[in-house]
């Protein structure tokens, strides 16, 4: 078995990613601190091609070099858009989108059984990598989707959770 060199993934350029069609996602960042989980989420997010990233409150916005390490570029091809108060994202999204938190909360659903419709679209929220989604967003929200664990932690880092979440909507998007 050879690995593929980079010229033989045939990835799109950024124009032409921006072009095409995109998961029906829009991830938001709920106050998250690290600058290295902010990249991430943009990497993860440009590939799974979602529609694009809200930064909320203190999550800082491109350009910066912290974002930069990890993002690898994807700061240019992901559409983000900037809300210094979370719930004015909510607004700007609850016409269009089911708003989901995921979170660990009192009735919420787990990811084994939440089965997304292609005929929604979705803004996914993640919060805080101490305090998770902020209280104001839970109470605005359509469903809570919760990632089963079997460990010792409380929760995943905030980049994990995004790529498991992405990768389960994708395969159930796509069957």
């Amino acid at each position: 078995m050879r690995k593929l060199k980079l010229e033989e993934l045939n990835r799109p350029s950024v124009d032409e990613f921006k072009e095409q069609e995109k998961l029906p996602i829009i991830i938001v960042l709920d106050n998250v601190r690290s600058l290295h989980n902010v990249g991430s989420a943009f990497r993860t997010a440009d590939g799974f091609a979602v529609e694009a990233i809200y930064l909320c409150g203190i999550t800082a916005q491109p350009p910066h070099r912290e974002i930069e390490k990890t993002a690898l570029g994807a700061t240019q091809s992901i559409h983000w858009q900037y809300f210094e108060n979370v719930i004015d994202a909510v607004n700007v999204l609850k016409e269009n989108y089911q708003i989901v938190a995921i979170e660990q909360a009192e009735n919420s659903v787990s990811l084994l059984n939440h089965q997304p419709k292609g005929d929604k679209k979705y803004a996914l929220f993640f919060g805080n990598e101490v305090n998770g989604v902020s209280e104001e967003v839970m109470q605005n929200i359509d469903t809570c989707i919760e990632i089963p664990q079997f460990g010792t932690k409380h929760s995943f880092n905030i980049v994990i959770s995004t790529g498991i979440v992405l990768w389960d909507f994708y395969a159930k998007l796509q069957r």
